[in-house]
């Protein structure tokens, strides 16, 4: 294995920049791989001509690391087996996916992404024979069999500082707030905030 390629995939949150980075370090400097970073998800390999970088360690100077977000983009728009055209037809466009993956001659992707990029890169691997490594990332953390997904802690953070703060203006009010979390069909974000806000 010579070339990975890396990309972030559905929307975005705290954590994407450093867990890239810490793929390309590992990769480059333990393993001495090439690596790039797929531009904009699964589009930058559905892109003629592809859009990717290659990763170096200039790639990762300055405040990379605090910045929310993914330097790479991202999309959470068009399933690429139901791709929306301009013209307003779906297209499959799964084989732009593998054919872009074989003209990097990558030996490897890997795709952070949640719940459904990871159902969608799955059926893309095996009709296209790809190596595919899946990294969890959800502020949901609702991706079977993971403890913990890579924007998770975040979203509980932000939250419990919400409630903190709506704390006191209930207080001083006299009134009852409520606070709306993320979460989709999970839970676990409103869980953890309320514990960490001292609900009973």
């Amino acid at each position: 294995m010579n070339r990975i390629g890396i990309l972030t995939s559905g929307g975005d949150c705290g954590g994407l920049n450093a867990a890239v980075r810490s793929i390309f370090y590992r990769a480059h400097d333990k393993y001495n791989l090439e690596v790039f970073g797929i531009l904009e998800g699964t589009v930058g390999l559905m892109n003629r001509p592809l859009s990717y970088i290659k990763l170096d360690y200039n790639t990762f100077s300055g405040n990379l690391l605090r910045q929310g977000g993914t330097f790479l983009g991202t999309t959470n728009k068009g399933n690429p087996f139901k791709f929306p055209m301009p013209d307003g037809t779906l297209k499959n466009r799964t084989q732009e996916i593998i054919d872009g993956y074989n003209e990097l001659n990558l030996d490897g992707l890997i795709v952070i992404g949640g719940d459904g990029s990871m159902k969608i890169i799955k059926d893309i691997a095996d009709q296209g024979n790809m190596n595919i490594v899946a990294i969890p990332k959800t502020i949901d953390n609702d991706v079977g069999a993971t403890e913990n997904s890579i924007g998770f802690h975040t979203a509980v953070s932000v939250a419990t500082n919400a409630l903190d703060n709506l704390q006191f203006t209930a207080a001083s009010h006299k009134r009852t707030m409520i606070l709306e979390v993320m979460g989709r069909d999970a839970g676990h974000i409103a869980l953890n905030a309320g514990i960490a806000g001292g609900a009973d």
